[in-house]
């Protein structure tokens, strides 16, 4: 991003060695072949995170790619929601901007809970709109004392049950009441609706989280609590003050919230570790363009041995992580192993994928010398970029929980 905040367009290009690999098929290749070129024609200001995050989103509408956050059968591009899909159009639109890629990563998880689990009336009424683009969506679960610890939710919802004029109770018109707060929720404050998942019985651990749909206009919401980080990412706190939902709110089955959420989440995991991807091969772009160009002590810096085995130790590091990452896609669309096995290597793509970008990027920027640092440089905001990754969906510390217990079986 240049100095004014307008994307620039590069003559840098994301590798596609990696396309001819058995895990993508006809479909999937065409996304990582067109794509590219659309993105570097796109002129957004990113200069304002949340103004930006509705250009990409309509922008991203425009050309079709939000097709790929729902099912055909709500104006989607595939027949399903596909991973390999969601890693590729993360990796590509990272390699250009990071905010590109979280306006379309957000579109999917955030109505991902729906993909999965809403009735044909609340699919109809927000899927078609988030692939239009007319509907910007949210995933509310993170709370201020349970982040990755989700069983700890403290928001709460009570039913309120309607009543007939006959004193008789309408199932009806029962409707429910959020009381509680959100943190750190990505397009809060600019979301048209949030999925919301509350604690609806207590003392039941995990068992006790539901689901609901919750618009921006719900009374008693307060998203205007903006919050403030390192790297262009619009986040918000969420205040919930006798939040008034209506009973079609609820989304899926009560106490089914955890595992909704466990499953959405699993679903996008895989397509952070390929935002990282896409982070990790623009570094390397750069450090390579740089490496060639740069002259010192009478030849370019390419020509040094040291900067050579560094160049290779990064190219290692990117594959090493894109393999996991294609891999955990590919087992997620064909149904390979058990949800166990998927689950794990979800989390071994996320926690190499993104470890491994940090390293890189850091590389890129040291190779780039004081160049590196100066604000506006692409490898200065990469690195500013990728530490969310890290954090975000799960932080590494998780994610090796997850292994672990894989392996101990």
């Amino acid at each position: 991003m240049s100095s004014s905040g307008i994307l620039q367009a590069t003559t840098l290009r994301p590798d596609t060695a990696h396309l001819a690999l058995p895990f993508f098929d006809a479909a999937h290749r065409r996304i990582a072949e067109t794509l590219p070129d659309w993105a570097n024609e796109q002129r957004v200001d990113e200069a304002d995170d949340r103004a930006a995050c509705r250009d990409w989103v309509h922008g991203l509408a425009e050309g079709g790619w939000l097709r790929y956050c729902v099912a055909a059968a709500h104006g989607g591009a595939l027949p399903a929601l596909d991973s390999r899909a969601l890693v590729l159009l993360r990796e590509t639109l990272a390699f250009y901007s990071p905010l590109a890629d979280f306006a379309f990563a957000m579109q999917g998880l955030g109505s991902g809970a729906i993909s999965l689990a809403g009735t044909p009336a609340q699919q109809a009424a927000y899927l078609p709109a988030v692939a239009q683009g007319s509907k910007i969506a949210a995933f509310a679960l993170s709370e201020p004392d349970a982040g990755s610890d989700v069983a700890a939710i403290k928001t709460e919802a009570k039913g309120v049950n309607g009543m007939r004029s006959d004193g008789s109770k309408d199932v009806e018109t029962t409707a429910w009441r959020l009381n509680g707060s959100k943190t750190w929720i990505s397009n809060g404050g600019l979301a048209d609706f949030y999925c919301v998942f509350a604690r609806t019985e207590p003392g039941v651990g995990s068992r006790g989280i539901s689901a609901f749909i919750v618009d921006k206009d719900a009374p008693g919401l307060d998203d205007s609590a903006a919050i403030q980080v390192m790297a262009p990412h619009p986040l918000a706190t969420l205040r919930f003050t006798d939040c008034a939902l209506p009973a079609h709110a609820l989304l899926g089955e009560p106490g089914g919230g955890f595992k909704l959420a466990m499953q959405t989440l699993d679903i996008f995991r895989a397509s952070v570790a390929g935002a990282a991807l896409g982070m990790a091969r623009r570094a390397l772009a750069e450090a390579v363009q740089h490496a060639r160009q740069r002259r010192m002590f009478g030849q370019t810096l390419a020509d040094f041995q040291l900067t050579q085995a560094k160049l290779g130790e990064m190219a290692a590091l990117v594959d090493a992580g894109a393999l996991l990452t294609y891999r955990a896609a590919w087992m997620r669309d064909t149904g390979q192993g058990d949800q166990k096995a998927r689950s794990v290597a979800a989390a071994m793509a996320k926690m190499t994928a993104t470890e491994n970008a940090q390293r890189v990027i850091d590389m890129a920027l040291q190779m780039h010398g004081g160049l590196g640092v100066m604000v506006g440089s692409k490898v200065e905001s990469l690195y500013r970029d990728i530490r969310a990754l890290r954090i975000y969906e799960g932080a590494t510390e998780v994610q090796q929980l997850i292994i672990g217990k894989g392996v101990l079986g």
